[in-house]
């Protein structure tokens, strides 16, 4: 007895269509039942599921992993557009299913896939079926387009506005709380964090029913034309019809652009203020929430209170220079820790900032301490620098006998083509447009060849080479030149405390270094034997300074003398 499955698909989920995927799969049981040797595995149904891509066809993946597991020797469907509109996923799969032992029958096609010229057919039906999606995708896309120049918006409701069945109403509730928005941006100049922070307190709704605002979402809410009575549409398009992957365009495809489209929640004179103030904002680097990687200590200093990451900021000094400043974002953005009008916790005790050069300094003294041989230090890394570099070199896809390799196993691949259509095995055009394939690949191939072999003879000489790398790491590792990867790699991370500690810990070792932030009073009266002006943290006196790295600091960091690091490190 034959173990048989089934497979069928709808292209949609409209109610129209239902009774033709019920229909589909009823007809499939009976058809098998009316087989005497055939026996009903089970019937294999996606609905509502796109045809091009087999990504997204739960049902179809599954029922290729059954057949590697022998559950079934047969499956029926009803046509090649059916089984997909993808001819490349139409041949592998049914190969796939072949070297099983698994036949595939394309029912209203009279194709068998066991059959000898199954694939030459299945070629031909393949093409019909991703021509004719090619086809429906174009006419789907230029009917959208033509419709959005009419002002239908394509889109969901968003805070403020109702969109349905393509038009766009104002929302009372949601176009309050948007007009907040701007005019707390725009006309009392508050920051997004602050913003968010008000909305959250006041109990203010997102439109997804949401009270922790966040500053990127309101970010989002000022950059949004349509708040204007604007609308903008196309601003992402879906390039490929086989994989139906969205993505930006950046000018791939025109966008539809419609002034005053619909009723503007907020005034164009307010809509131009905010644009400018963000633009502002921008290049003064004022926006918080999460946190860049452009910087060394970019989510790498972390709050001791509530885990927070510290955020930077752009701080100017009466004589017109800056500098950057690091402090719990909790903190910075819901304030004290206290109760908000809807009872819930929030904000952060921490009360301390972190200049960016006194952060560096503290990680700087961290590395001087220890003790440990730095000739050592620089020869290992030299040593698994050299070997990186060696590695990369002898594994990389751009090196010359790899890539010519490559070139070899396309040309052959060019005669199996060859090969395939006067055996009658593939068409003409299949032909032509494999080939085509092969010829840019190989043209892509021959450009990178002949650039990996300028770069082999220009390479440097293996011992040149170390020379070079020991020179940079040992200005690296004896402070003489900065390095913000060096850092930035060498850093796990740090915690400052509301106490006025601040822990350090650097990737691959074990134990901690512990700074006191002291003010300069203090340490002054310190280091003229006086009493401090308040109770220090640490009652053992700190007594070694590294130095003052920037002109009139506030707050210096000095070694915790009575904290004891993990052995074998220990700065007492």
């Amino acid at each position: 007895m034959m173990k048989v499955a089934s497979y069928c698909r709808v292209s949609t989920d409209r109610d129209d269509q239902a009774n033709s995927f019920e229909s589909q799969q009823r007809y499939f049981k009976e058809y098998i039942d009316r087989q005497p040797d055939w026996e009903l595995y089970q019937v294999y149904a996606d609905e509502g599921i796109t045809g091009t891509s087999t990504k997204k066809r739960a049902a179809f993946n599954r029922m290729i992993a059954d057949a590697h597991m022998g559950k079934f020797q047969l499956i029926l469907t009803k046509e090649v557009s059916r089984f997909s509109r993808n001819i490349l996923d139409t041949i592998s799969y049914t190969r796939e299913l072949k070297a099983l032992g698994v036949g595939v029958v394309f029912m209203n096609d009279g194709i068998n896939s066991l059959e000898p010229d199954a694939e030459l057919r299945l070629s031909i039906m393949g093409s019909m079926a991703q021509e004719e999606s090619r086809k429906t995708s174009s006419r789907v896309k230029w009917g959208q387009t033509r419709r959005m120049e009419q002002g239908v918006v394509f889109g969901r409701s968003l805070l403020g506005y109702d969109v349905r069945d393509g038009k766009m109403t104002v929302n009372p509730e949601g176009a309050e709380i948007i007009r907040q928005i701007f005019y707390k941006y725009g006309v009392e100049k508050k920051g997004t964090s602050v913003i968010a922070r008000e909305l959250r307190e006041a109990g203010y709704q997102s439109l997804t029913g949401n009270t922790k605002w966040s500053n990127t979402y309101i970010i989002k809410v000022l950059k949004n034309e349509k708040y204007v009575g604007d609308l903008v549409q196309k601003k992402t398009i879906t390039p490929d019809y086989l994989s139906h992957t969205k993505k930006y365009n950046h000018g791939e495809e025109e966008m539809v652009v419609i002034r005053n489209h619909h009723e503007p929640i907020i005034s164009r004179e307010l809509w131009d203020i905010v644009q400018s103030e963000l633009k502002k904002r921008d290049r003064k680097g004022d926006y918080g929430g999460g946190h860049s990687n452009r910087y060394v200590f970019s989510g790498k200093i972390k709050c001791g209170e509530c885990g927070a990451s510290f955020v930077s900021r752009k701080k100017n000094r009466k004589d017109g220079t800056s500098y950057r400043r690091w402090g719990c974002f909790t903190a910075t953005t819901e304030g004290k820790r206290h109760e908000d009008t809807q009872g819930n916790e929030v904000g952060c005790d921490i009360g301390k900032l972190l200049r960016d050069e006194l952060a560096m300094d503290i990680l700087k003294q961290s590395l001087a301490s220890l003790q440990m041989d730095v000739d050592g230090i620089i020869q290992n890394v030299t040593d698994i620098a050299m070997e990186a570099i060696q590695a990369g070199e002898g594994q990389g896809t751009d090196h010359s006998e790899a890539l010519e390799y490559q070139i070899e196993q396309l040309t052959k691949k060019k005669a199996d083509v060859l090969d395939a259509f006067f055996s009658r095995q593939i068409t003409k055009d299949e032909m032509k447009l494999v080939n085509e394939r092969y010829d840019r690949e190989l043209d892509a191939l021959r450009v990178r060849l002949d650039a990996a072999h300028s770069r082999e003879g220009a390479a440097y000489e293996p011992e040149d080479l170390r020379k070079d790398v020991e020179r940079q790491i040992t200005a690296i590792v004896r402070g003489e030149t900065d390095s913000e990867i060096f850092y930035k790699n060498l850093l796990d991370h740090m915690v400052v405390h509301r106490d006025r500690r601040v822990e350090v810990y650097l990737n691959l070792l074990p134990q901690k270094w512990t700074f006191i932030l002291e003010n300069l009073r203090d340490l002054n009266r310190k280091l003229e034997g006086k009493a401090p002006a308040k109770d220090d943290v640490c009652k053992n006196d700190p007594t070694v300074f590294s130095g003052i790295t920037s002109e009139k600091p506030s707050v210096a960091a000095v070694w915790c003398r009575c904290v004891k690091t993990t052995p074998p490190y220990q700065y007492r």
